[in-house]
């Protein structure tokens, strides 16, 4: 598998150079949807999927064009996630012998920080966004089908692939949920795979403001989005996906959101007051539409707050605290929340930073929206809210790992070129207009 790991990466390597940068952005994309992340390229200790090949070759090619580096602008997003990633390689050393560190850290650069500046060098003006939203919404055609095809007739074209997974080499069985099989294509996880969809889905939603035919096709495009989450069958994605389509249907009824936030908040109260249990249990235990173990999410949560002390200031130096007994006497403590994994992998500095991303991205599309008359730019801000929104809500109960985690930060990386593309610029005047 390695000479066809070598040749994906070959030919999306020519196609990227070959391209103008944008498509070349959406070949990456389509190498992340179809190629399994977990057939590599094996150079002694080091495994290089074809995926980092890709997003490498597409940074070198930005960052020599002279035509991308003038209109590019730094803004206080990209120092963010930058501080956030190289307080996590600051770690790593500390932590680790330093070429274990220098090889862990080289690949989670690329598959964080390189997918992010690819995404802010490629996509600089709206018509860029909107020509790559079309491009790899139809992407997500094929990708659905194989999900539906996954998920009626049990027959899953990728599994066996699994035997070449340098680190977990075994084919992935997974029970059926109400008569349907879990799909996961090539992500090798069904929740990663249901994600992946769920993601983009309110960016597919934006082609409705488009004046030809995709106004049209967007509302197909939506139902195949919505299908492809739903295959997954799994709580993750669907919690995801019902949540974005809820704050979407929300965008003409913004009044409602101070009055359902503020019913939220007491509510989160009352139940700690008059529950037996803390109120995030109750909430996650509710919040689980096709099974799973709800327990644990809550349960991993205490785990965090009991072990405190431990992992506060640098983390546990490996993903793996141990808290197995604390869970309930499992083997593997599954950190199936992105907010406690950070915390394991980079101690409280690592949440802080997480959270100043979260907090500096909600705070830029909020000044976008209340400063532009435009009302399509409005509606791209309540879009790109609600994909935050809905990554949120989400961690909470699954960490991003594999595929999933570039595909975050390309979600990020569109939040940072809005953020810039749009002639705003923090800490000032804001016109609220869009260059073209």
């Amino acid at each position: 598998m390695q000479n066809i790991t070598l040749s994906i990466a070959l030919i999306a390597s020519s196609l990227i150079l070959i391209f103008r940068p944008l498509t070349g952005f959406v070949v990456y994309i389509a190498v992340l949807f179809f190629y399994p992340g977990y057939l590599v390229l094996q150079i002694g200790t080091i495994d290089i999927p074809a995926m980092r090949v890709a997003v490498t070759v597409l940074l070198i090619k930005c960052i020599l064009s002279r035509k991308i580096r003038k209109v590019f602008q730094w803004n206080k997003l990209d120092t963010w996630i930058t501080a956030f990633v190289v307080w996590g390689i600051i770690i790593k050393l500390i932590t680790c012998p330093m070429m274990e560190a220098l090889e862990n850290r080289a690949g989670d650069l690329m598959n964080t920080l390189f997918a992010y500046f690819v995404t802010r060098l490629c996509i600089t003006n709206r018509q860029e966004l909107v020509k790559f939203i079309k491009l790899v919404s139809i992407l997500f055609i094929p990708l659905a089908v194989i999900g539906i095809i996954e998920s009626t007739t049990g027959w899953q074209p990728f599994a066996a692939l699994r035997i070449y997974c340098p680190w977990r080499p075994e084919e992935v069985s997974l029970m059926s949920r109400w008569g349907f099989q879990r799909a996961f294509g090539a992500f090798g996880q069904p929740i990663l795979f249901g994600i992946a969809f769920s993601m983009f889905l309110p960016l597919v939603s934006y082609l409705r403001h488009q004046k030809n035919y995709w106004s049209s096709l967007s509302f197909v495009l939506l139902c195949i989005v919505f299908i492809g989450a739903l295959t997954s069958m799994s709580s993750g994605p669907w919690v995801m996906v019902f949540f974005s389509v809820a704050v979407l249907l929300m965008e003409n009824y913004k009044y409602l959101l101070k009055p359902i936030f503020t019913l939220f908040v007491a509510g989160s109260i009352f139940i700690a007051l008059g529950s037996n249990r803390p109120f995030y249990h109750v909430l996650i235990s509710y919040a689980n539409p096709v099974g799973g173990s709800g327990w644990h999410r809550a349960r991993l949560i205490d785990a965090a707050i009991h072990y405190f002390g431990e992992w506060w200031l640098v983390g546990y130096g490996e993903i793996n605290p141990n808290w197995g007994e604390f869970l309930g006497g499992v083997a593997n403590t599954d950190l199936t929340n992105e907010f406690v994994l950070v915390g394991v992998k980079y101690g409280i500095a690592g949440v802080i930073l997480l959270c100043g991303i979260l907090i500096v991205a909600f705070r830029e599309l909020y000044l976008l929206y209340i400063s532009s008359s435009d009302t399509n730019l409005k509606s791209l801000c309540w879009v790109l809210g609600c994909t935050l929104a809905s990554i949120i809500v989400v961690w909470i109960s699954v960490s991003f790992f594999g595929v999933v985690t570039p595909l975050y930060y390309c979600v990020m990386g569109i939040i940072g070129s809005v953020i810039r593309f749009s002639g705003c610029v923090p800490n000032s005047n804001r016109i609220g207009k869009l260059s073209t």
